[in-house]
C-alpha cells in the first residue's frame, strides 16, 4: 500500500511522472510511518470487544445473564510427589501430625528397632533386680516400714513417756503371732517417726537460737547438723560392738539402736527451749530432768529389749554384761545432750 500526501509544490520537478501535487515526500517517511501505525491501531479490536466476544461464544452473556467467567485451573507441579509417606498438602508439605505418625510407625515396623528395645527393656528390668536385692542386703524395707506404722495417739503418749517415765509400769514389747506389734499398737514399740521429726526440729531450733544471738549462717547450721549425726552413728557403733563382744543373742536390730538412740533429741528440744525463755538457770533444769528421765526409759527399755526370751535364764555373768552394756548406754546420753546444746543457750 502506497500512501500519498499532498503538497504544495513538487520537489522532483521533471523527474517523476506522478502530478506535482501527489508526489510522495521523500523527506518524510517518518510521517507516513507514523500515520500507518494510527490506522492500524484503530483497526485492531478493543480489549473489551474481545473479551465480550469470547464470553459470548463461550455461552455467557446470551441472554443477558451476568455470569462470572471460570477461573483458569492451577498449573501442573513441576515434580511428581514420590514420598507415598503421607498425602500431599498445598505447599508440599505433610498434614499436621502425619510425619510424627509415620516415624513411629515406621520405628515400630523396623525389626532392629524392636529388637533393640527389648533389649533395652531387659537390662533395665535386670538392673532394678539387681538393686532392689542389694538393698535388701543392708536395708529391708518391710522393716523399715515397721518402724514409721504410728499415728497421732502413740506419738502423744509416746513423747509423754520420753518426759515422764517414771509411772510407767509394763516396759515388754508385744507380741503376736511371733512377730512384734507395730508402735501404733504398742507403746513399748521402738519407732523412727519421733527420732526423725525431732531431730529436723532440733536443727531448726538450733538455726532460730543462732539467729537471735546474732551467730547464724548456713556453715554453723550445716555443722550442728552433721555434729549431731556423726554422734548418733557413733553410739549406735559402740552399742553394736558392745553386743558383738558380749556375744548376746539379742533382738535388737540396727533400727531398734537408732530408734533409742534417736530419743534423746526430744529432751534436747526441751532444753534449748527452756534456755531461750527462762535463760541459762532454765536450761539447766530442764537439761537436768530430760537427762534423767531418758536415762531411766534407755534402761527399762534396754534391759527389756537386750536379752531374747531364751537367754533370758542365762548365766549370771551374761546378764551382768548386759546390765553394764545398757547402764553405760544410759549414762552416755546426757553428756551427748549437753555437747551438742550448750552452746545455742547463752
Amino acid at each position: 500500500m502506497t500512501f500519498w500526501i499532498w503538497r504544495p509544490q513538487s520537489a522532483c520537478a521533471g523527474t517523476c511522472q506522478v502530478p506535482d501535487n501527489l508526489c510522495p515526500g521523500p523527506g518524510r517517511g517518518a510521517v507516513v510511518l507514523l500515520v500507518f501505525l494510527l490506522v492500524r491501531q484503530r483497526s485492531r479490536p478493543s480489549g473489551r470487544t474481545t473479551v465480550a466476544t469470547m464470553a459470548y461464544h463461550s455461552g455467557y452473556g446470551a441472554h443477558g445473564s451476568k455470569h462470572r467467567a471460570r477461573a483458569a485451573p492451577d498449573p501442573p507441579p513441576l515434580f511428581d510427589d514420590t514420598s507415598g509417606g503421607y498425602s500431599s498438602q498445598p505447599g508440599g508439605y505433610p498434614a499436621p501430625g502425619t510425619d510424627v505418625a509415620f516415624s513411629v510407625n515406621h520405628l515400630l515396623g523396623d525389626p532392629m528397632a524392636n529388637a533393640a528395645m527389648a533389649y533395652g527393656s531387659s537390662i533395665a528390668s535386670h538392673g532394678k533386680d539387681m538393686v532392689n536385692k542389694e538393698l535388701h542386703r543392708f536395708v529391708s524395707v518391710n522393716k523399715l516400714k515397721y518402724f514409721f506404722a504410728v499415728d497421732t495417739a502413740y506419738v502423744a503418749k509416746k513423747l509423754g513417756l520420753l518426759v515422764f517415765p517414771y509411772t510407767h509400769q509394763n516396759w515388754e514389747v508385744q507380741y503376736s503371732r511371733d512377730a512384734p506389734l507395730p508402735p501404733r499398737q504398742d507403746l513399748n514399740a521402738p519407732d523412727l517417726y519421733i527420732p526423725t521429726m525431732a531431730f529436723i526440729t532440733y536443727v531448726l531450733l538450733a538455726g532460730m537460737a543462732l539467729g537471735i544471738q546474732k551467730r547464724f549462717s548456713p556453715e554453723v547450721l550445716g555443722l550442728c547438723a552433721s555434729t549431731a549425726l556423726v554422734w548418733m552413728v557413733i553410739e549406735v557403733l559402740a552399742l553394736l560392738l558392745g553386743l558383738y563382744l558380749a556375744t548376746l543373742r539379742s533382738e535388737l536390730s540396727t533400727f531398734h539402736l537408732l530408734a533409742y538412740s534417736g530419743y534423746k533429741y526430744v529432751g534436747m528440744i526441751l532444753s534449748v527451749l527452756t534456755g531461750l525463755l527462762f535463760g541459762s538457770d532454765g536450761y539447766y533444769v530442764a537439761l537436768g530432768w530430760t537427762s534423767s528421765a531418758l536415762m531411766y526409759f534407755i534402761v527399762r527399755s534396754l534391759r527389756t529389749a537386750a536379752l531374747s526370751p531364751d537367754s533370758m535364764g542365762g548365766p549370771g555373768s551374761q546378764q551382768r554384761v548386759q546390765l553394764y552394756l545398757t547402764l553405760g548406754a544410759a549414762a552416755f546420753q546426757p553428756l551427748i545432750i549437753y555437747w551438742l546444746t550448750f552452746h545455742l543457750v547463752r
